[in-house]
């Protein structure tokens, strides 16, 4: 598979035909690719790591390693999906400008070492926002029915993002960086995102920091009382904004 125009700004890994978005430098040793079956064992020691699990509301606690196979399968869906309608447009229109996509080709951070293997460090995911604050069930599905109903490429449409970064790997940058090119780099020109809310637990001051170094606004706290799956009970969301220029 050779990059082409609706693969921009992808590369392809010349060994394995696999695309990749790569970090600038300092970060030249940081690619984001898509998921692989392989990565369960990885993603199982990630979410049994307090370090992470403290801070994420939806997976399984404990997490087992068919918990694991499930996630692994549904996001390698999306992502051969989004990688299957690039190469179409390859083919039919070659001479069109890049087509945009709702979902990416490329989520899974990994960390090249010097013999050309490579590490999974963890994901960032980008999809519609989903309000996790509202409390007001019919206010919610109203807001996410309009959300949903935008047409892809509307500067209109909210978008979210979901991440974590192997503990192994914080303080170094690495998350800020991953973060910044995919928006700049994938988001904006690929899935047309004008518009990002991101919600952290009010006591993840780690996560926060970082989508402040994004440029994201803080908005507001809000009060919310709800038990994750792995027991802990938070107190509040901040949710934070970004808009493009």
């Amino acid at each position: 598979m050779s990059k082409s125009s609706h693969f921009h700004p992808l590369e392809f890994n010349p060994t394995t035909g696999e695309p990749f978005l790569a970090l600038p430098a300092p970060y030249e040793n940081i690619i984001i690719t898509p998921p692989r079956l392989s990565d369960a064992p990885a993603i199982i020691l990630s979410m049994s790591d307090p370090a992470i699990y403290t801070f994420l509301e939806g997976p399984p606690f404990p997490y087992l390693p068919e918990h694991a196979d499930q996630w692994l399968s549904r996001i390698k869906q999306e992502t051969d999906a989004a990688i299957e309608t690039l190469r179409r447009a390859n083919e039919e229109k070659p001479d069109e400008p890049p087509i945009f996509l709702e979902q990416s080709p490329v989520r899974i951070i990994r960390e090249v070492r010097d013999d050309g293997s490579d590490l999974f460090l963890g994901d960032i995911m980008f999809v519609r926002e989903r309000y996790p604050d509202l409390d007001d069930k019919e206010l919610k599905e109203t807001v996410l029915q309009r959300n949903a109903a935008r047409d892809l490429g509307d500067p209109e449409i909210v978008w979210c993002i979901g991440d974590f970064l192997a503990s192994s790997h914080h303080g170094k940058g690495i998350m800020t960086a991953a973060i910044k090119t995919f928006i700049y780099e994938w988001a904006v020109p690929r899935m047309g995102v004008r518009q990002i809310r991101v919600e952290t637990f009010s006591d993840n001051a780690g996560s926060r920091r970082v989508f402040e170094k994004l440029g994201f606004t803080y908005e507001k706290t809000v009060a919310i009382r709800k038990t994750l799956n792995s027991g802990r009970t938070i107190d509040g969301m901040d949710v934070l904004c970004w808009e493009a220029k």
